[in-house]
C-alpha cells in the first residue's frame, strides 16, 4: 500500500514490488502478480530453469563486499540485479543454488574499486530505530556501532533531511544490527529502566522493531519502501485513496468500490487522518 503524498509517481503499481514489498491489493497489481506466477510456473515447467551453479562463492564474495562497506543493496546495484535476488542466500532456508549470469556479476565486482565514500543513510537510520524498538539505548548502541554517542541521533537525523552518510559508518552499524537483533538487551548489560526507556521511545514514533524487518531486509536500505508498521487500517485506506482519486481521478464513490470498502469508510478515514483528505472529489 502506499503512503507517498507528494506528486511523485510511486516506485511502485507498475511492477511486482508494488505487490510482494508494498502489500498492494489494488486489481492491476494483482492481476500482474498472478500473470507473473503463471509464466513462472510454465518456464519450470518447460525446465528454463535448469544449469544453476553453486552459492557459496556468491555468499562468501558478498561478505567480502560487506567487509569493504558494500551493502547488499549496493552490491545489488552494482551487478544490476534486485537485492531481492541476493537476500534469500543469507535468509534461512538458505539458498544453495544461484543462476550462472548472477553468479558472475556478483563476482566480478571489484571491493577496491566498488567501495562507495558516502551512501544513502536509509537503511542506517532504520537498524538504529529497530534496536532502539527493541530496548537497546542509543547510548549503548553508540559503542556497538564504535561512534560517538551523539552521532547516533545525527545519523537519524541525516536520513530524516536526505543527507549521505560514509559507507565505513553504515558497514560499522550493519554489523552491530546483526549483533544485537533478536538478543534482549536487559539480559545482555542494559538496565530494565533503559530498556523500558528505549522501547517507549519507539513505540512513540512507530519505528519498527528488528521482527519487522526480519523478512524485510531486502529492502531495508531501500529508501522509496515505506515501512507500514503500526498504521492502521483506516489510515491506509486514507492513503490509498488519496493516490487513486489524485493520480486516476476518481471521486470517492468510484475509489470506494476500487478499494473494496464503502464510501462511509472512506469519509471517515479522511475525516481521522485529514492530511489525505481531497475535498474536491464529492
Amino acid at each position: 500500500m502506499t503512503r507517498h503524498t507528494d506528486d511523485r509517481q510511486p516506485p511502485h503499481h507498475r511492477n511486482l514490488t508494488c505487490y510482494t514489498n508494498y502489500g498492494c491489493r489494488l486489481p492491476d497489481c494483482i492481476d500482474r502478480y498472478r500473470e507473473y506466477n503463471r509464466d513462472y510456473a510454465r518456464a519450470m515447467r518447460a525446465g528454463q530453469f535448469r544449469g544453476l551453479v553453486d552459492a557459496d562463492p556468491v555468499r562468501q564474495h558478498l561478505r567480502l563486499l560487506k567487509q569493504h562497506g558494500i551493502s547488499l543493496r549496493r552490491a545489488a546495484t552494482l551487478a544490476g540485479i534486485g537485492a531481492c535476488t541476493l537476500h534469500p542466500l543469507f535468509r534461512r532456508p538458505v539458498r544453495h543454488t544461484v543462476r550462472p549470469e548472477i553468479a558472475a556479476a556478483v563476482l566480478a565486482i571489484d571491493p577496491k574499486q566498488a567501495t562507495p565514500s558516502y551512501i544513502d543513510a536509509t537503511g542506517t537510520a532504520r537498524r538504529i530505530q529497530a534496536l532502539v524498538a527493541d530496548g537497546w539505548p542509543m547510548t549503548h548502541l553508540a559503542d556497538h556501532c564504535g561512534v560517538y554517542r551523539s552521532y547516533v541521533h545525527a545519523l537519524i537525523r541525516r536520513s530524516e533531511n536526505g543527507q549521505p552518510i560514509l559507507a565505513s559508518t553504515a558497514g560499522k552499524v550493519a554489523d552491530a544490527y546483526d549483533q544485537l537483533a533478536g538478543k534482549p538487551p536487559a539480559k545482555n548489560g542494559v538496565a530494565p529502566r533503559l530498556v523500558k526507556q528505549a522501547r517507549n521511545l519507539g513505540a512513540a514514533r512507530r519505528w519498527p522493531p528488528t521482527a519487522y524487518w526480519a523478512d524485510r531486509m531486502d529492502v531495508i536500505d531501500d529508501p522509496d519502501f515505506v515501512p507500514m508498521y503500526g498504521v492502521t487500517k483506516r489510515e491506509i485506506v486514507a492513503q490509498d485513496a488519496h493516490w487513486v482519486m489524485t493520480t486516476i481521478g476518481l471521486d470517492r464513490a468510484a475509489a470506494a468500490q476500487r478499494l473494496g470498502v464503502s464510501k462511509a469508510y472512506i469519509d471517515h478515514a479522511f475525516r481521522d487522518h485529514p492530511q489525505y483528505a481531497v475535498e474536491a472529489a464529492a
